[in-house]
This record gives structure tokens, sequence and C-alpha cells, in this order.
């Protein structure tokens, strides 16, 4: 099953006899800013305009757990994953889409979680919300009560000890920036740099200028030339476990299995007992 959907596939199953869940999770990363900007606003982009029929789900409260020492975005409570993906009206049997703004990251966290807790059908809107030509509503649509019941296959995940681990003994990808990997600059968390044996694969570099992921065959050269290819253990971290997220699902794209590490740079990073390397050398 591929794991991106285009707008056009995505407005044929809309009107098709098994029309799937679609689910809304627009979000962006908000760090303070002098200006006094506001942070950005998911429920009123909802608002002001979604796919028809589409749920909206929040990634901070929804997708992921309190903010503590298990970094930014942890796992979210299953119980309450599961029940927040019942409100959406997500089911076993039946498709699941889920979109963003267009960055991609927000809904491959939600494909990833549904993924990685069983569900076996679940797709990516290619491009996200700027790539929908059909019209949008406004009015919440009230869904009717799903029945997914997570069931987590440990496989898919990884912890500190599991991402250390895999740095040494397959390929641990880093998907955040370059700068941020070889330690120059860190907005946001306590130190910068990298976990030691991970390779610099900035998520960034999965997408074209339209925001829609390369064709299957580039992604598959790409991963290739970092070492990730079929048949070796791959692992992806990020700062937050988000646009990690979205390297997964690119990986998918290119038929290479790999697990995320949720917690990622801002759990590693917040022991200090953890050994940070920096520059472009992955150790």
């Amino acid at each position: 099953m591929n794991a991106i959907i285009s707008a056009s596939e995505l407005a044929s199953d809309l009107a098709g006899e098994r029309p799937p869940v679609v689910l809304d999770v627009r979000w962006q990363l908000t760090l303070a800013k002098a200006s006094g900007e506001p942070p950005f606003d998911g429920p009123a982009a909802y608002a002001s305009g979604h796919v028809p029929g589409a749920v909206y789900v929040d990634l901070d409260r929804e997708l992921a757990g309190t903010p503590g020492t298990g970094g930014r975005h942890p796992l979210p409570d299953l119980t309450e994953f599961g029940a927040a993906m019942r409100r959406a009206g997500v089911s076993a049997a039946r498709p699941v889409v889920v979109y963003d703004g267009g960055q991609g990251w927000a809904a491959a966290r939600a494909w990833w979680l549904l993924r990685w807790t069983g569900h076996p059908d679940v797709r990516v809107l290619d491009g996200g919300l700027p790539s929908w030509e059909g019209q949008l509503q406004v009015d919440a649509p009230v869904p009717a009560e799903g029945d997914f019941e997570p069931a987590p296959d440990d496989e898919g995940l990884l912890d500190a000890d599991g991402a250390a681990a895999l740095a040494r003994s397959g390929v641990l990808l880093d998907a955040r920036a370059g700068e941020r990997y070889r330690g120059e600059v860190e907005p946001i968390d306590r130190v910068g740099g990298h976990v030691p044996g991970a390779v610099s694969a900035p998520t960034t570099e999965n997408v074209g200028p339209d925001g829609r992921f390369l064709p299957a065959e580039e992604l598959r050269d790409r991963f290739k030339t970092l070492g990730a290819s079929e048949g070796t253990a791959v692992g992806v971290y990020c700062g937050s476990g988000v646009s990690g997220a979205h390297e997964v699902l690119a990986l998918a794209v290119a038929g290479v299995p790999a697990a995320l590490y949720v917690g990622s740079w801002s759990e590693w990073s917040s022991d200090p007992s953890r050994p940070v390397a920096v520059g472009p050398d992955p150790q």
C-alpha cells in the first residue's frame, strides 16, 4: 500500500462507495518571537476551511504526551490516543487520510502513530491542503464513533538506548537541518550536536519546491547514498519526533522500513550523561 495519496486520488475516494476518514492535523512549531506575533492557531485554520468531511486533530494534545524528560512530543497515552481517534471516526476497517498545511511533518506524525498502533490503511495527502483543488468546508462534521483500538508494534519504536545502539549496528538518520546536526546553532534544546554515529539527512531534502515528495526512485537513491536501504536496520530521529516521522514516511515511499526515536534530540540532549557529537562527521 502506498503511504501517500494525491489530491485527485483523495477527491475520487471521497466520492466513492468507501470514503476514507480524513484528519486535518495542521500544526506549526512555535517559538517565542520578539515581534509578539501570535502562535499558530490550528483550530482557527481548520474553521476557516478544510477538506470536506475532515475532522481536526490537535498534535500537541492528541498525538503527543506532556512535555518532559521524554522530550517535547513524547508518545501520547495510548488509551487517550485511541479515544481521540474514535471520536474522529477512525475505525480499523476504514481507510484514513491525514493532511496538514503543506509541510507534511504533522500529518506524518499522525500517519506514524496510526500505523505504529496497528491501523492497516493510512495515507498522507501529498503536498497537504495547498494541493487540494476542490471546495473547502467550514462547518465541523460530527462523525460516527469509530472502533479503532491501538495495538502498538514495539519494533517500529526506538528509545534512547536503542537509538545509540542502532547508530553503531545499522543506520541512524538525523532529520534536522544540517546546522543543528553539526551543532552550529540550537534554537530550542539544551545543547547542539547529534547522537554519535548518526548521519545527517535533513527531511527538507525529501520533497520538491511544492512540498510534495520526490519520486520513489529518487528517494531510494538518496537514502542508499546515506547507507539506508532495504535489508539494513534503519532508525530516524529529529528534534522531538515530528519531522522525524516525515523522514520515516519518505523512507516508506522509498520502500525502506524504519523505526522512529520519538524522544529524539529533545530527550537525548536533556540528559547530561548522553554523549554529544558536533561537526559534519557522524562520530
